[in-house]
């Protein structure tokens, strides 16, 4: 395989499926079948997973929700995601742990860096919820800092886009892929990957990312044993 320790980010909204908020159980029984199949060939798997199929912070900035409130929120919108996904794994047979950042010790474990490394290296998937535990920071900056702390060889970001493009695909048909990419030229060009956060704290520690497509079926296997699939951005192509 390609990877020996990947950090998946999945969005919130990829939860949902056809339907317009919630868990779509269909969607969900799918991507534990896809993670199955990448533990079963002996990579191990770590997972942070949005809250916006529930309730999503910056939703509110038109509103007289105290932004504060409304993140801490949106963290336990995760955390529900979390339990979900964990339950989609067990029932797959994949033995699986949530750690949040924020203590909830009848629900899920502390986040505690050694603590999730060795069930990583145990073969366990770990799901990281609750975000960073503090307000103003994206999911995106919960996944790049805890690949980082877990010594992650990759962030998989799945999306329903097969790759970042000049433009949206989805709006403009002349709209072209990139194969690879780097930081810099993703900066220069002013193409969305993730939030600048997020963005920077990958680059300064080198960790690559790679934009899919999460919704095709077997396209996180493909990846990982080496397939073209989807963008790259690293330091360097």
């Amino acid at each position: 395989m390609q990877y020996k320790r990947i950090l998946l980010k999945l969005s919130g909204e990829a939860l949902m499926g056809d339907q317009n908020f919630g868990i779509d159980q269909t969607r969900l029984k799918q991507y534990a079948l896809e993670i199955k199949k990448v533990v079963e060939s002996g990579v191990e798997v770590a997972i942070v997973i949005g809250g916006g199929n529930i309730f999503r912070g910056l939703s509110t900035e038109g509103s007289k929700m105290d932004r504060v409130q409304a993140d801490y929120m949106g963290m336990l919108a995760t955390v529900i995601n979390g339990l979900a996904l964990q339950s989609a794994l067990e029932d797959a047979d994949v033995q699986t742990r949530l750690l949040t950042a924020i203590k909830m010790e009848q629900i899920a474990e502390p986040y505690i860096k050694r603590r999730a490394v060795r069930h990583l290296e145990k073969g366990r998937v770990v799901i990281f919820g609750s975000g960073t535990g503090n307000p103003f920071f994206t999911t995106d900056t919960a996944a790049v800092l805890r690949a980082i702390e877990i010594d992650s060889d990759v962030i998989l970001k799945g999306t329903r886009v097969d790759g970042i493009y000049t433009s949206d695909p989805e709006k403009n048909i002349n709209a072209v892929k990139f194969e690879n990419i780097t930081f810099k030229d993703v900066m220069n060009k002013g193409l969305k990957v993730m939030d600048m956060t997020a963005f920077t704290l990958s680059e300064e520690n080198k960790l690559p990312i790679i934009i899919f497509d999460m919704n095709k079926e077997g396209n996180l296997m493909k990846l990982l044993s080496g397939e073209n699939i989807g963008t790259k951005v690293d330091i360097e192509i």
